[in-house]
């Protein structure tokens, strides 16, 4: 019995040699998928392209994605347009479908139970200059709880519009929204 009981593991050695070997190929080509189907994957995408200096460091995944459409708001100051806050309502997608909350000033972003999340420039970057720029912030202050609980850091990207006015006020005080929307990416420390 034990003669037969080694040839039949010698004899299956090779098959299971193929067999790891096969495994260990199988396994490669679905970790490649894997990368590539994440660079679709809103949790994990590469969300600057060329703006590189607004990457989140390591140690922060994406925690929440929101579809911001609104105004980016300018005062004219006699001489110049002068940015005053942003007035955006935060989408769960860009079908504007099913509202989560809004942005104003600070910058601030208050979702609808209340959490919120207050950020700070950190750098910015124009891919298109008939758009405001994307941004990187890091956030100043967070409440909740609730989605902006925690809150690390914040993009945005994917700007239309919200460009101060090219052509001088009537009259200096003279407020003026300008239409934008932005996808807003929120971060958290990995883990949290």
């Amino acid at each position: 019995m034990m003669i037969n009981s080694r040839m039949s593991n010698t004899s299956h050695l090779r098959p299971l040699g193929v067999t790891l070997a096969t495994s260990a190929m199988l396994l490669l080509a679905v970790a490649a998928l894997s990368r590539a189907a994440r660079a679709d994957d809103p949790r994990t995408p590469d969300l600057v392209g060329d703006c590189q200096r607004l990457r989140v460091g390591p140690g922060n995944k994406v925690a929440f994605h929101v579809f911001g459409v609104g105004g980016q708001n300018y005062r004219w100051s006699g001489t110049s347009w002068v940015f005053v806050a942003p007035d955006a309502v935060l989408y769960a997608n860009a079908g504007d479908d099913g509202v989560v909350g809004i942005h104003f000033g600070g910058p601030t972003w208050q979702s609808n139970s209340g959490s919120k999340v207050v950020g700070t420039v950190i750098d910015h970057c124009t891919p298109d200059p008939s758009a405001i720029p994307w941004v990187l912030l890091s956030a100043a202050s967070t409440e909740g709880p609730g989605i902006f609980d925690q809150v690390t850091y914040i993009q945005r990207v994917n700007t239309v519009g919200g460009n101060a006015p090219d052509v001088p006020g009537e009259f200096t005080g003279q407020v003026v929204r300008v239409p934008y929307s932005a996808d807003y990416y929120f971060y958290r420390k990995a883990g949290q």
